[in-house]
């Protein structure tokens, strides 16, 4: 296929991009600024332009959107929301009119509720039932971007794929896990979630091929961050939030259990494999 990625000299778009490229996809890098590193062509655009978007996505096959404002406090407020909703529209409206066969883009773990703080988990492992609790423009703009894609795939039938992306690791963030663990108060606020950046290309090019219309799904790490069990982590700083346990001592509290029935999704990496817990 031929697609377009936005975003690409991000954390998650050169991912994304190099994975493509293995599997001998003719891939095109969008950005405002080229990664010098990126091991695709790049085009230096500005998807909250419509003009631009439409060029850019002309001729493909498919696009993965994650140019974006990549979280709260980076801007103010009404910056992170007009920016993120703006160009999530423009690809979307870009791939209807265009006729892009299939669009998949970066959501997150914040609509969810993300950081606990103002108010707690319903329960846990935490899925996409979950009420959406947004405590910030850049999680409210996820959470209606997710409802636009539900009503361009009812316009066009396009699948709208959201992947609400857990806290986004390189092997080298990994170095900084440690200085978690005396303290689990210190990733509380997303449950002590996070994804590998290859795991987050992996399922990007899973919901390139899935039989799926709009739907979204949570997309984590098989684990947490922390080196001690998850049941503990819950009794001592979520007492009072219903837990269901897990096969496995160490399991995310951020279900994948969707993205693993309907995707394929089964995350190859985790922080184990280069620190020692």
């Amino acid at each position: 296929m031929k697609i377009v990625v936005t975003g690409a000299s991000g954390k998650a778009g050169r991912a994304v991009v190099r994975d493509l490229l293995e599997r001998d996809h003719d891939v095109l890098g969008v950005d405002v600024a080229a990664s010098p590193d990126s091991s695709a062509p790049v085009l230096l655009a500005d998807v909250t332009e419509l003009g631009q978007t439409m060029e850019c996505l002309g001729g493909a096959d498919a696009v993965v959107h994650l140019a974006a404002i990549p979280a709260s406090g980076i801007h103010t407020e009404e910056t992170t929301f007009r920016t993120n909703m703006l160009s999530t529209f423009n690809v979307f409206e870009a791939a209807r009119v265009l006729g892009v066969a299939r669009v998949v883009w970066a959501s997150s773990e914040t609509i969810l509720g993300l950081p606990f703080e103002q108010e707690q988990p319903a329960y846990a492992p935490i899925d996409e039932e979950h009420p959406p609790l947004p405590q910030s423009s850049y999680a409210l703009s996820k959470l209606l971007a997710e409802e636009a894609g539900r009503q361009f795939h009812r316009r066009s039938g396009t699948p709208y794929v959201a992947l609400r992306f857990s806290n986004i690791m390189e092997p080298h963030d990994y170095e900084r896990f440690p200085s978690f663990w005396d303290d689990p108060t210190l990733r509380r606020w997303n449950l002590w979630g996070y994804v590998d950046a290859r795991d987050v290309a992996l399922s990007c090019r899973l919901a390139l091929a899935a039989e799926v219309g709009a739907e979204h799904f949570i997309v984590a790490a098989a684990d947490t961050v922390m080196n001690r069990p998850s049941a503990e982590l819950m009794a001592e700083v979520y007492p009072s939030v219903p837990y269901r346990p897990g096969e496995g001592e160490f399991d995310t509290l951020l279900s994948i259990a969707k993205a693993r029935e309907l995707l394929g999704y089964e995350p190859h990496w985790s922080w184990r494999e280069h620190v020692d817990a």
